[in-house]
């Protein structure tokens, strides 16, 4: 009888772990593109479920890293520095600007990135291209805001498509 329940136990506890591993069958994150008029610069915010980002970060680098751990935060600042730099992109007026990580926050369950254009001056044509987790998912989706003069401009980005342009 011993045996029956610990095989009972044990089934259940790897069909668990099967279940787990997909909780979100659905791959999505957000970028959050807004122009600060004030320091005229974009103040970008990436939101991503954070097994997705950590897995994709893993993958490119052949690492294991791990969010919610303290010893991992200055190595998870590296890569993920590497990682929007790699996999965001963006355009104003015809000229690339270029975008500073300063950070992340992370809570159990999703990953906040904050990123920060240089100062660019009334932009009208902003174009970007996000592919997020795209190494990763073929299936992932990255909804899009642009926010500028207070007009906010969303697309969803379905993989592979990357681009978006957007006319201000």
């Amino acid at each position: 009888m011993g045996k029956k329940i610990f095989l009972i136990i044990g089934i259940l506890f790897f069909s668990l772990q099967a279940f787990a591993k997909d909780i979100h069958p659905y791959h999505v994150g957000s970028v959050e593109i807004s122009y600060n008029s004030k320091s005229k610069t974009f103040e970008i915010t990436g939101r991503f479920f954070l097994d997705d980002l950590e897995n994709a970060l893993n993958k490119k680098y052949g690492k294991s890293l791990h969010f919610n751990d303290p010893k991992y935060k200055s190595l998870l600042n590296e890569a993920l520095k590497g990682y929007c730099a790699e996999y965001l992109k963006l355009k104003t007026n015809n000229k690339f600007l270029k975008i500073d990580y300063l950070g992340y926050e992370e809570d159990n369950e999703s990953v906040n990135i904050f990123l920060e254009s240089e100062a660019v001056d009334h932009p009208k044509k902003i174009e970007t291209a996000v592919s997020f987790l795209y190494n990763l998912f073929d299936d992932q989706i990255n909804i899009v805001h642009i926010i500028a003069y207070g007009e906010r401009k969303s697309e969803k980005l379905t993989y592979p498509d990357r681009y978006l342009y957007k006319q201000f």
